[in-house]
């Protein structure tokens, strides 16, 4: 049976709401929940972006049974590999094992406010990799010296290191990063139900490992709110990760996507109240091979209705995938 996500998008609600809405999610019956990762929205009109290491760290004492995890914090720019083992280890601690770190190579959105400049995609590779490497050495509880192509690690250790140690994930979008997560994570991520990608992902040595993919849907009783509404806020969704990874402002991805028509996301997203398109949607990852898929309820202030939907019709319609 798949297992159905929600997830607490830092771009579209305070962290307060945040944390109200995964507590709520948990009390309907999701299975798991991730949180995004990000400095800036993709869009304007979205409104918000709060730490979501803070926001996680009070979801783990807000709630007692919803996995938490990162979809996805990316270990190079922002934050030194490093520092990014010591917050998963807390993290993993505070919630008495129901962290899963979600790692994955950034977007120019986020990376860029520290001022390093956006490498090309190898180099970008390269560093997730020499990344996930540190990571795991400093959850084994070494004492680490490191000295690499990209970062240098004087003399860390972490003091409070959990056992186990918070599963790694690995987002992927073509053959090099299938080969990355196949051999050095422990499930795998993916915003697109592409059979080919769990399949290089196999390939690789990822076989027998979750898989984890993402919806973006629009629940309201109004069919035609909710595809105001998620054109308004995600109509860059479409633009695919290739650009995605490279705009470096919401302006720009306000421009790029300015062409897109509501006729277009409604085709994409699932919008409205019909539980049917809701299933279908998913059953697109599930058919891929997915073992998991987190839906992103759009809007951050429409999420009390949808939860309320979800325990009542969609998460029982889901079952039975």
């Amino acid at each position: 049976m798949v297992q159905i996500g929600y997830t607490m998008m830092t771009e579209q609600a305070g962290p307060r709401d945040l944390v109200a809405h995964v507590v709520g999610a948990e009390a309907a019956g999701f299975d798991f929940s991730v949180t995004s990762d990000h400095y800036f929205p993709w869009l304007a009109s979205q409104g918000h972006s709060p730490n979501a290491w803070a926001v996680l760290g009070a979801a783990a004492q807000a709630t007692s049974r919803i996995p938490l995890m990162t979809y996805v914090t990316c270990p190079t720019t922002r934050y030194h590999p490093a520092l990014v083992a010591q917050q998963a280890a807390t993290l993993q601690l505070l919630s008495q094992g129901r962290f899963r770190l979600g790692l994955g190579s950034g977007e120019n959105l986020n990376e860029h406010v520290v001022g390093h400049g956006w490498p090309g995609v190898s180099v970008r590779h390269e560093m997730l990799e020499e990344a996930v490497f540190i990571i795991r050495a400093l959850f084994a509880g070494d004492l680490v010296n490191h000295h690499g192509t990209h970062y240098d690690v004087d003399h860390a250790r972490l003091w409070d290191v959990p056992v186990p140690a918070p599963p790694i994930g690995i987002a992927v979008s073509g053959e090099h990063s299938c080969r990355l997560a196949g051999g050095a994570a422990d499930l795998v991520i993916a915003t697109e139900p592409k059979r080919e990608l769990l399949e290089a992902f196999d390939r690789h040595g990822g076989a027998g490992k979750p898989r984890i993919g993402q919806l973006p849907v629009c629940y309201d009783t109004d069919h035609g709110a909710a595809v105001e509404r998620a054109h308004e806020q995600f109509r860059w969704f479409g633009l695919g990760w290739k650009v995605n990874a490279e705009l470096p402002h919401d302006a720009s991805f306000a421009s790029a996507s300015a062409s897109v028509t509501k006729e277009e996301v409604a085709e994409a997203i699932p919008c409205g109240s019909n539980t049917d398109r809701f299933v279908e949607a998913v059953r697109a990852f599930t058919d891929a091979g997915f073992t998991e898929v987190a839906l992103v309820q759009i809007g951050g202030g429409h999420q009390e209705p949808y939860l309320e939907w979800a325990e009542k019709e969609l998460l029982p319609a889901l079952r039975t995938l």
